[in-house]
């Protein structure tokens, strides 16, 4: 995580299953509240892992660490 960005700490965001795609997650972790507006977000910049994405049907796993306007979150999968 980039400290020149702002972001404080790295909360967790739980998730059933071994994965989920980008867009679901922007909406369970209240990125954005429905997936027309994370279609925007990802438009306006969003990182995975460091790297920005503008798919919304990539898929993440345990560990994963999603940042975007200034909030940072990691996927936690609970088997």
């Amino acid at each position: 995580m980039r400290q020149d960005q702002g972001l404080v700490s790295v909360r967790e965001i739980r998730i059933s299953g071994a994965t989920i795609r980008l867009g679901q997650l922007l909406k369970l972790g209240g990125f954005a509240p429905s997936g027309g507006a994370s279609k925007q977000l990802l438009a306006g910049g969003v990182l995975v892992n460091g790297v920005a994405e503008t798919r919304r049907g990539r898929q993440l796993h345990d560990g994963d660490v999603i940042e975007a306007d200034g909030d940072a979150a990691r996927v936690r999968a609970e088997p």
